[in-house]
């Protein structure tokens, strides 16, 4: 993977070689709304990143807490884009048990089978009636 030669890199250039986002228009999207912060710091896209800083990237319903060790001008294979980060042990364990609770949420929920009858329609739209009172 091309290492940069200046040592630092735009913020949404390197989330996209690290592989958090699928295109570099949806990583600067992400930094603009908010949901990428450079040590501690709401960023700009065009913020420089340096190894050693800290990025706490939300993805979904996901944080992940990582430390940057590499930079690449480039996106390459996975195994490589894994060499650019650190991610911190309790980050990993909070999106690990966030993912186990969210299976065991779908697993829970039983869609329903048919939609409801003119009958039941009705019912519940006097029993929401009731509850606005």
């Amino acid at each position: 993977m091309a290492e940069s030669q200046s040592g630092s890199i735009r913020v949404d250039k390197w989330l996209w070689a690290a592989r958090f986002f699928r295109t570099r228009a949806v990583a600067a999207q992400a930094v603009t709304g908010g949901k990428v912060k450079v040590n501690g710091e709401r960023a700009k896209a065009a913020r420089a990143v340096r190894p050693g800083d800290e990025l706490r990237i939300h993805v979904g319903p996901y944080e992940h807490v990582v430390r940057v060790v590499g930079l690449a001008e480039r996106r390459g294979p996975a195994r490589d884009a894994a060499r650019l980060y650190e991610e911190n042990a309790d980050s990993k364990i909070a999106r690990e048990t966030l993912a186990a609770q969210l299976r065991a949420d779908r697993a829970s929920f039983v869609p329903a089978r048919e939609r409801p009858s003119k009958h039941a329609r009705r019912a519940l739209i006097r029993l929401k009636k009731s509850d606005e009172r």
